[in-house]
């Protein structure tokens, strides 16, 4: 009999799995949605649970307190966009790096910026956010550079170029400041061909 118990534990254990796999990956979605929306004041476990669907219990089991529930979702969508932008070039160095530029600068002006943006001014006001957000965006940073300079091709090794990337990415992030509060999209890809111009004449 205990056997036959196991095989079927075993035969419901998988959609189990499954069906918690893609509550947890609802939850995040919802999350960032919400985030980027409704900044963290808007942003209940609740308000969450709602849009992804779940009840609130089924969403407190996956992430017992907000503050984790948000990180996980920064970072779930984090890691999809380095995968995405890796994606987009799957050789490595491109031989066009403003199309390389253009991508990078995309990753700050969509929702996943805005998301991270609103538990950046969380963070600076919850003692309890601020450790796991701070660990979070450095993380991210490290892995967003590390994608930049394969992608473009840059020896970090000779003076400055390391100091370029980095100038490339604050220049994106601040073109994702600009971008929450007007779509310029005429001024960004003028920005973006200076930058590519700039960083051919850096990176010979």
């Amino acid at each position: 009999m205990g056997g036959v118990t196991t095989i079927g534990d075993r035969a419901d254990r998988v959609p189990k799995q499954d069906r918690s796999r893609a509550t947890r990956q609802r939850l995040l979605e919802a999350a960032v949605a919400c985030l980027a929306e409704h900044g963290w004041a808007g942003s209940t476990v609740t308000v969450v649970a709602e849009r992804a669907g779940v009840s609130r219990g089924a969403a407190q089991h996956h992430f017992p307190t907000r503050e984790a529930l948000f990180t996980a979702a920064v970072e779930y969508v984090a890691e999809e966009r380095s995968t995405a932008l890796r994606a987009l070039f799957p050789q490595g160095a491109a031989d066009d790096r403003r199309a390389v530029i253009s991508a990078l600068v995309d990753l700050y002006t969509g929702p996943l910026f805005r998301a991270a943006l609103h538990l950046w001014v969380a963070a600076s006001n919850e003692e309890q956010l601020r450790p796991q957000v701070t660990e979070l965006e450095a993380r991210v940073g490290r892995e967003t550079h590390r994608i930049a300079v394969e992608l473009l091709g840059a020896d970090e090794s000779r003076p400055g170029v390391r100091e370029t990337v980095q100038g490339l990415l604050d220049m994106a992030r601040g073109l994702g400041l600009a971008n929450l509060l007007t779509d310029d999209k005429g001024r960004r890809d003028r920005v973006v061909t200076q930058w590519a111009a700039l960083l051919n004449e850096a990176l010979l």
